[in-house]
């Protein structure tokens, strides 16, 4: 099995559980899917070193700019740690 896999197959096992119970879902089937995937994101993001990582790579590796390179790298925030201290405004 893939690595690609392996993330495809804890995402769908981790479905369930990602979005919390209080969160208020659109009315719009489209925007209630996109809620949804968001948060299962946001969740494999936080407990999957690994995809957190890879996603890194994907989306700054090919940045070449060091000053934008680390901004991108910081705007994953705390995802990979325990303690997260990131706040959205």
């Amino acid at each position: 099995m893939t690595s690609r896999s392996h993330v495809v197959l804890i995402t769908l096992l981790i479905l369930p559980f990602a979005a919390p119970s209080s969160a208020q879902t659109p009315s719009d089937p489209g925007a209630a899917a996109n809620v949804r995937q968001s948060g299962q994101y946001e969740q494999t993001l936080r407990s999957n070193s690994s995809f957190r990582a890879k996603r890194i790579q994907q989306e700054c590796g090919p940045i070449n700019d060091p000053q934008l390179h680390q901004q991108c790298v910081d705007s994953f925030g705390n995802a990979g740690t325990s303690s997260s201290t990131k706040h959205r405004q």
